[in-house]
């Protein structure tokens, strides 16, 4: 029997999640080392992988057009300081916090494409944009009575980074830079802006912290092969709500690691988070076919 493409999408999108919360865990429980640090070794594994990759399917090592650098290049530091202040967060606060606060990354997204490729920005989108940056209140508790202040606020400037990675990455998608040498650039790049602050402040890890690392990167690994063919197998409209499956994964699994229950404040500001994305996601999809209905494919 087989198995529709949209459904594997969703298999795909669901196992990336998994793999992302288990990032998570790993990153957690290489314990008290320097969040630049992990990054270094998190993105050390991707590079070797991407670069397999690359090989693999025959992909120069050079950008399609030389316009793509300066968009590669804000992508990748877009994307190494939204992964400092995710891993950051994640060492600091409960585990589906530090998710949460990242997945505000898409609302930042549709911000900075309407900024920079000046996509059309809808009074819908522009509500449903706010109402989520009001739900990550909830989460960041902003007070000088909160001591996880400064962690959730980078974890939140973590999602606006990775906001405007994705953002990049949409742009050079449009301008034909292939996927797997997005993320080499990516890997390769965040390895170099961390390497000498890794020399510099570098601190031993035991066999089980280096192990741990290392299962970071190949979860993250695991996970950015899943996207890649979540998104190949369907079209966003149709499965991108599913990755918020991976709220389930970090509270389960940071309740069953580290014991974490996040507070009533925190549920508060999922329920507005995940609602505006559900919103967001129905809203889209409607547009859609209506502008399937309004202008349908002519027969060949």
């Amino acid at each position: 029997m087989m198995i529709p493409a949209k459904y594997k999408g969703v298999i795909c999108i669901v196992v990336s999640a998994f793999c992302f919360a288990l990032m998570a865990v790993f990153v957690r429980l290489s314990g008290d080392l320097p969040t630049f640090q992990k990054t270094f070794f998190r993105n050390f594994v991707a590079l070797f992988l991407a670069f397999g990759v690359l090989k693999k399917q025959h992909i120069s090592l050079r950008p399609a057009h030389k316009k793509n650098l300066i968009p590669l290049t804000i992508r990748s530091l877009g994307g190494v300081l939204g992964m400092l202040g995710n891993f950051y967060a994640i060492d600091k606060l409960v585990l589906s916090d530090a998710l949460m606060l990242n997945k505000m990354s898409p609302f930042f997204a549709i911000v900075f494409s309407f900024i920079f490729l000046s996509e059309k920005l809808t009074l819908f989108q522009s509500a449903a944009v706010i109402t989520a940056f009001a739900g990550s209140l909830f989460i960041i508790k902003p007070s000088f009575s909160n001591v996880e202040l400064v962690p959730a606020l980078a974890g939140f400037l973590g999602g606006l980074g990775a906001g405007l990675a994705y953002t990049c990455v949409r742009y050079l998608g449009q301008h034909g830079e292939k996927g797997p040498y997005i993320v080499a650039y990516f890997s390769a790049f965040s390895c170099l802006f961390c390497l000498p602050l890794l020399i510099i402040y570098y601190r031993p890890m035991s066999a089980g912290q280096l192990m741990c690392l290392l299962g970071a990167g190949t979860a993250a690994a695991g996970g950015q092969f899943a996207i890649t063919a979540a998104y190949s197998c369907a079209p966003a409209r149709e499965i991108s709500i599913y990755d918020y499956s991976q709220l389930i994964f970090s509270t389960a699994l940071g309740f069953f690691f580290f014991g974490d229950i996040p507070d009533r404040w925190s549920f508060a500001g999922y329920v507005i988070i995940i609602s505006m994305a559900v919103a967001n996601f129905i809203y889209n999809n409607r547009r859609h076919a209506a502008s399937q209905a309004a202008d349908p494919p002519k027969n060949q």
